[in-house]
């Protein structure tokens, strides 16, 4: 992983926990950090006057602030930040470009509204072309001993490989063990006639193909523990449920050819609605 952690930073409490979630990232994986204030798209609560000078100071002031915060409880933090005039969603999506992360923040359960309100932060998740997390004002992982990432794993294979190697990075940067999830359709019932005991092999070979699929990356991460867990039921429940005592959850989407097709999937949908920690989308093809 190359490139900085970005962080959108607005001065809202969400926006603030995304930084601090954003500089211990930048410092467990020696990343440098950068601050991104868009003075154009800030909280409608600004304390200030709305001309443009004000919106401005506004913006220097919280880009002050989080850099003294952030540099006093990471000495060794490489940091800088920038003040711009586009639109946060445009300022974000094309910094993702030369990323390694993008970082924003949600002011808790329900639809996301921390640094972007509401479309526009799913506009971001769904068009990053880097792995993206949003981090909650109220996040529970925080100054927690949680030890567990948890990524959903689909299928071996091109759509699995970079959430796989997004969650090992992340589980050996923290010295956490990765929880492997994978759900089993409801309509694989109907198809053993002969009861109990052929459903249990099927999801032992289930349990099989996915140990296979997390194979390759337990070798490139030896030392990360791992866990497998097979569920029945809709990944867009199975993930969530397996999420509540994560410290980060890992999910995916496909990347978009057009900036006007973008859209993410059920599991990131409901993992971004529905699970406490951090959740990061990571992109695929």
């Amino acid at each position: 992983m190359t490139g900085p952690v970005v962080v959108g930073l607005d001065g809202s409490p969400a926006s603030v926990s995304a930084a601090r979630w954003a500089a211990r990232e930048a410092v467990d994986r020696h990343l440098p950090l950068l601050l991104l204030h868009s003075w154009t798209t800030q909280p409608p609560n600004v304390p200030v006057p709305k001309e443009a000078l004000s919106r401005q100071r506004y913006g220097g002031q919280v880009l002050r602030r989080a850099e003294a915060a952030l540099l006093e409880s990471h000495p060794g933090l490489t940091l800088t930040s920038e003040l711009v005039s586009a639109p946060a969603d445009k300022a974000l999506v094309d910094l993702s470009d030369g990323a390694a992360l993008l970082v924003v923040g949600s002011r808790g359960h329900g639809p996301l509204a921390g640094f972007l309100l509401g479309s526009v932060s799913l506009h971001v998740l769904g068009l990053a072309r880097c792995p993206a997390v949003t981090v909650r004002a109220d996040d529970p992982a925080e100054g927690t001993d949680r030890h567990e990432i948890v990524v959903g794993v689909p299928e071996a294979g091109p759509a699995s490989d970079p959430l796989l190697e997004f969650a090992f990075a992340a589980a050996e940067s923290r010295g956490a063990r990765v929880r492997a999830v994978r759900a089993l359709p409801l309509s694989s019932l109907l198809t053993h006639p002969h009861g109990a005991h052929a459903e249990e092999g099927y999801e032992v070979d289930e349990q099989a193909r996915l140990a296979a699929a997390v194979a390759p990356w337990r070798e490139k991460f030896p030392g990360v523990a791992v866990t497998y867990h097979v569920a029945r039921g809709p990944a867009a429940q199975v993930v969530p449920a397996a999420s509540a005592h994560s410290a980060l959850t890992v999910v995916g989407r496909r990347r978009h050819s057009s900036p006007l097709s973008w859209k993410l999937g059920p599991v990131a949908h409901a993992a971004l609605h529905h699970v406490p920690c951090p959740v990061a989308v990571v992109p695929h093809d």
